[in-house]
């Protein structure tokens, strides 16, 4: 049971391995995850260590496998996983596996290289058939086409007679489509007005060779006339990225042209296609093995960082480390040892030899999938997935208390019929005239006995039903506090045997216990009496719990509004708070005292020895040495500190306090049970009454329609308000029960979480370098 309630006992231990089998054997232990390395070289410079070269190789393949990893992705080809988990690749398979992927990396850089090129030179063959088509259709819609044919020539009207014509030059080009509003104010502003333009919209969407983004352009032509706007008008071009290409004048030219463009298209889209098919059959053939080489990489990397932690012996043949270590997995720690030393080749075996140390050590807790969810909640990781079984705990707990307090989304659940009967008191026509009536429980046949479990389902339509509920809620969750807090107490009583402190237990354990089970254990055991002492005819007598509790510590007996629950009650009580005062100074001085006195014996041994003879009342040398072999043992610090009887006695102080005053802080913390039962109550009722109930009024067929719709708002309020939000609301507080009000009695949370060398959390990302 030790192992359930602490961590595994660990233990620190010096590795001595060969320089030929060091990697094999780090590779096995990497695999079996119990060991934990310790960094033998702080002060030495991560790029100065003696692996750091194999380090950056590793990292190197990984870059290009990075690489593949992404042309993958883009290409939508699904990387094959079949689970495996390769061993880790011996030192001399690193140039076959460098080599590899330098060959993949090389071949998928030229292909991409050259299909960009393609598709650029595709794009401008395509851009260029769209304007040839296009400015055939400028040309064509032209009121006199031979006109523009022949240079487009343009006449001023009031010089006709006396002046040549003028020649009108043009450029075609194409341009982002949500650039043209832009661009054509661009061209008005700066040319006065002196161009003409004319544009179309290409209808089919192009890729962009660099992104491989869909973009949609547009086809332009830009009349003008003179240098002069032919400069201007190409800078404007240039300015907003406009691809401008040749075109000729005539249309036989423009025939042609156009002939050859659409041959030259059709080849290329050919060798595209050859480029591609042949691009994803590399990818293919890489996507089968691509997550295997990860492993294999990152598990190499592994271990020459572990390496890098080891120090090298003066002869270099031999790698020193330091390990913690589980004490009970040393024989598998010696095992994998072996199987690495097999593996490498190496006729030496390594040694594995464990050391005394007073370091702390780190924290281990074994854990299965059930348990794990517990531990990963005080980790706080994982919880979600890994706390599915403390939900499905709380989900059966939640039943448990539902019926208990026979409460289902605020309707109650009549399953053993009620335990009371309106007929010896009331006929059909007084209930049918009276909607509020009162049962008396004295009265014989109206009240039949209690209900076998939970609470009686006529409860749920009577008045005072909150009245009712509260205090027995509020009595409920006193009585699991109290039970809660004592066995946090009794806990930590295997802390004190565990860590052999005797003087802990009987002026510490025994106190606490006591002054808790005297005081508020006594008052759960007032309410089960209270429960059993008084019946139907004596419950008007009966007095209040909390009003007694209060005369306990005042001493008060002679309060004529709250008579005793039983004989002798005074020297009962008297004698349980006395009790408990004398267990505060056994914890605040006696203690204190105690430890002082054991200080100053151990202190002063009695024991010097003067020509062989023993001087002084102390211990003989024998209990001496035990005493100090006592010392080693309890301290795990360095050097021993110094007792300071100040200190001791504020810490001593201040725990007594602490805990005397949590007793009722936190027996008071626990209503908060109460609370939330009772708001978790409340808001089933709401619901019920305000969002269900509207749909269950109505018996007509729109009723019915209503009702679907009403019952799905009823369910996504129900899932979102009281599972989700009171959930998560009651799991918060119940942590917070957990870690204040019950883990304070025992808990102490120390040294450093153990984090052993493991492939495993490596590779899921979870080991931080």
């Amino acid at each position: 049971m030790g192992e359930l309630f602490r961590s595994e006992e660990m233990t620190l231990a010096q590795l001595y391995l060969q320089s030929e089998s060091a990697y094999c054997c780090v590779s096995e232990l990497g695999e079996i995850g119990m060991v934990q390395f310790r960094d033998l070289n702080p002060d030495v410079n991560v790029f100065q260590r003696k692996f750091v070269n194999e380090v950056r190789r590793c990292e190197e393949m990984d870059r290009k496998l990075r690489f593949v990893e992404k042309e993958i992705k883009k290409a939508n080809i699904p990387m094959v996983d079949t689970g495996e988990n390769p061993e880790v690749p011996l030192p001399r398979d690193m140039i076959d596996l460098e080599a590899t992927f330098e060959k993949l990396e090389n071949e998928l850089k030229e292909i991409n290289t050259n299909q960009e090129a393609l598709k650029k030179n595709f794009l401008e063959l395509t851009e260029l058939k769209h304007i040839l088509r296009r400015t055939q259709q400028f040309f064509d819609e032209m009121e006199d086409p031979n006109l523009l044919e022949e240079s487009s020539t343009l006449m001023d009207p009031a010089e006709a007679g006396t002046r040549p014509p003028l020649r009108l030059g043009f450029v075609a080009g194409v341009i982002s489509r949500e650039r043209i509003p832009t661009f054509e104010r661009m061209l008005w502003r700066v040319c006065r007005g002196n161009v003409f333009l004319r544009q179309a919209d290409i209808e089919d969407s192009l890729e962009d060779p660099a992104t491989g983004d869909q973009v949609y352009k547009s086809v332009f032509i830009i009349f003008f006339q003179g240098d002069q706007l032919k400069t201007r008008v190409k800078k404007i071009c240039e300015g907003f990225r406009a691809s401008l290409y040749p075109c000729p004048e005539t249309p036989q030219e423009r025939k042609e042209m156009a002939a050859g463009v659409a041959t030259r298209i059709d080849d290329l889209q050919m060798v595209l296609n050859q480029t591609e098919d042949h691009r994803q059959r590399v990818l293919q053939a890489a996507a089968k093995t691509v997550r295997v080489w990860f492993i294999k990489v990152r598990k190499m990397k592994a271990v020459y960082h572990t390496l890098n932690l080891c120090n090298i012996d003066v002869t270099q043949k031999c790698l020193i480390a330091e390990v913690w270590c589980p004490v009970s997995d040393m024989d598998s720690i010696q095992f994998a040892l072996r199987r690495g030393t097999e593996k490498s080749g190496s006729t030496v075996p390594s040694i594995l030899n464990r050391m005394q140390t007073k370091q702390t050590p780190p924290t281990f807790n074994k854990t299965n999938k059930f348990t794990s969810g517990f531990q990963n909640i005080v980790d706080m990781f994982s919880m979600v997935f890994a706390g599915r079984y403390i939900i499905l705990l709380m989900g059966i707990f939640s039943i448990y208390t539902g019926i208990i307090y026979n409460d289902c989304f605020s309707k109650s659940l009549n399953l053993f019929g009620s335990g009371w009967s309106v007929r010896p008191m009331f006929d059909l026509r007084t209930l049918d005239e009276n909607k509020v009536l009162q049962l008396d429980p004295a009265v014989r046949g109206v009240f039949n006995g209690p209900y076998p479990i939970g609470i009686d389902p006529i409860w749920n339509i009577a008045t005072n039903k909150l009245t009712f509920l509260n205090s027995f809620k509020m009595k409920m969750s006193v009585i699991l506090g109290v039970i809660h807090m004592l066995f946090g107490v009794s806990l930590s009583l295997f802390n004190h045997m565990y860590f052999k402190k005797p003087l802990n237990i009987y002026l510490g354990f025994i106190p606490e216990i006591v002054f808790m089970a005297s005081l508020f254990g006594y008052l759960v055991i007032l309410v089960f009496y209270k429960w059993l002492a008084y019946d139907a005819h004596t419950s008007r007598n009966a007095p209040s719990l909390l009003i007694a509790f209060i005369n306990m510590f005042l001493f008060n007996y002679n309060d004529p509004t709250n008579q005793p629950l039983y004989r002798g009650q005074m020297v009962i009580q008297t004698l349980l708070v006395l009790i408990a005062l004398a267990c505060v100074p056994c914890m605040l001085i006696v203690k204190t005292l105690v430890l002082r006195r054991q200080y100053l014996w151990k202190k002063n041994l009695g024991t010097q020895n003067f020509g062989g003879i023993r001087v002084g009342n102390g211990p003989t040398e024998d209990q001496a040495e035990i005493i100090q072999h006592d010392q080693l043992s309890q301290h795990s610090e360095d050097d021993e500190h110094e007792f300071n009887f100040g200190d001791v006695a504020v810490h001593q102080a201040i725990h007594t306090i602490e805990y005397c005053l949590g007793c009722i802080s936190n027996t008071a913390s626990y209503l908060r049970l109460w609370a939330l039962s009772l708001a978790h109550a409340q808001l089933s009722e709401v619901l019920w009454t305000m969002v269900m109930h509207l749909g269950l009024s109505s018996r007509s067929f729109g009723g019915f329609v209503a009702l679907s719709i009403i019952f799905g708002a009823f369910a996504v309020l129900t899932v979102c308000i009281l599972l989700i939000m009171e959930g998560l609301s009651a799991f918060l507080h119940a942590l917070r029960l957990h870690w204040v009000e019950f883990q304070n009695k025992f808990y102490v949370g120390q040294g450093f979480k153990f984090l052993p060398f493991t492939f495993e959390s490596i590779l899921e990302g979870r080991f931080e370098d």
